[in-house]
């Protein structure tokens, strides 16, 4: 019988917190203006799980967000601390995206994808063999 690995993540003061059970359906970097401001660095990197294969405790506020598309993003935050612990975009609302960073150490996630590259930062360098890079 084997065990689903179980990685846990959490706000700043541990208020909210989520376990993503098994493996992401991918774990990414974006740069776009966005993900920039969302995660405030010059880019965001999350992994993306399954609604199935998560698990959230503690009170959650939620803002969505429409972009120039018209799709929406629904972002989940701790009311005490204000940290971002994950959300939910269009076309993958079945989806929880949390940030690499709430994880606890050791969660062993490298990127598959670096997205929107064309508004990288010049001084940004995402590297590694299996990564795909996309402007």
């Amino acid at each position: 019988m084997t065990t689903d690995r179980v990685r846990h993540a959490s706000c700043r003061c541990g208020q909210v917190r989520i376990a993503c059970t098994g493996e992401p359906i991918r774990v990414s970097v974006c740069h776009c203006r966005e993900c920039k401001a969302r995660s405030g660095s010059a880019f965001a990197a999350q992994a993306r799980f399954p609604a199935e294969q998560v698990r959230t405790e503690g009170e959650a506020k939620m803002w969505q967000y429409t972009g120039d598309s018209g799709n929406t993003a629904d972002f989940f935050f701790c009311d005490t601390c204000g940290s971002g612990i994950w959300y939910r975009a269009r076309p993958y609302h079945d989806a929880y995206a949390v940030p690499l960073g709430n994880f606890e150490p050791g969660h062993g996630f490298v990127p598959d994808y670096s997205v929107y590259e064309d508004r990288k930062e010049p001084w940004v360098s995402i590297s590694g063999d299996a990564i795909e890079h996309y402007d």
